[in-house]
């Protein structure tokens, strides 16, 4: 359309009188004038369509990232929870039995220890120390497993759970089993000072030696 009304003015320019240059010019510039507005028209047209794509786009992604957010912050939300598959794992049974295990072998052996009047005071100390700091490494385990059981605690799939409850299960095992080799250790020494102990004293008795 602006390119047939510049060539109207253009043919209306050639029937003018030479005296009239002037009114040539003006006609000319009006169709210049007549050209750019079309252009800028043009321009701001595409103006237009490029900034309703980008704010369709934009509220695309807004709409996208709210809605991934939203899937995450569900997904998180539920690790922490605890699941009775977790709750209900074999394992949290024998940490527990093995808690209670490690408290009774303790006190009956350092009892014992203690009766036997095998052992000086340092090394009645020395046990002591020994069990007093198996007995603080246990209970960091079953604040542990606390942890773990209890919802609203931790971020942990239940994967992690159970393999987090199996790693305490394994240390609880590792207490155990250190309890009763030391255990046995300690026995093994009373019963040797008591031997020496009584052959000692038959020594002194067929010899006639007062103590």
């Amino acid at each position: 359309m602006k390119k047939i009304i510049f060539t109207l003015l253009l043919c209306l320019g050639l029937f003018l009188p030479a005296g009239a240059s002037a009114q040539m010019q003006e006609l000319q510039q009006l169709a210049l004038n007549i050209e750019k507005l079309a252009q800028f028209r043009s321009i701001l047209k595409q103006m237009k369509q490029g900034y309703e794509i980008l704010s369709k786009g934009y509220n695309t992604v807004k709409d996208l990232s709210e809605g991934n957010f939203s899937l995450h912050q569900t997904f998180l939300d539920a690790l922490l929870q605890v699941s009775p598959a977790v709750r209900n794992y074999k394992r949290v049974g024998d940490i527990i039995n093995y808690q209670i295990t490690l408290v009774q072998e303790y006190q009956r052996a350092k009892q014992r220890f203690t009766a036997s009047g095998m052992f000086t005071d340092s090394e009645l100390t020395y046990l002591s120390n020994v069990y007093d700091n198996l007995l603080q490494q246990s209970l960091r385990n079953l604040e542990e497993l606390t942890e773990v059981l209890t919802a609203n605690k931790l971020r942990m799939s239940d994967d992690e759970r159970l393999a987090a409850i199996d790693r305490i299960y394994a240390e609880m095992q590792d207490k155990v089993l250190f309890l009763r080799s030391y255990n046995n250790e300690a026995t093994m020494l009373s019963l040797q000072r008591a031997k020496e102990t009584k052959d000692i004293d038959a020594i002194r008795v067929l010899s006639n030696i007062n103590p």
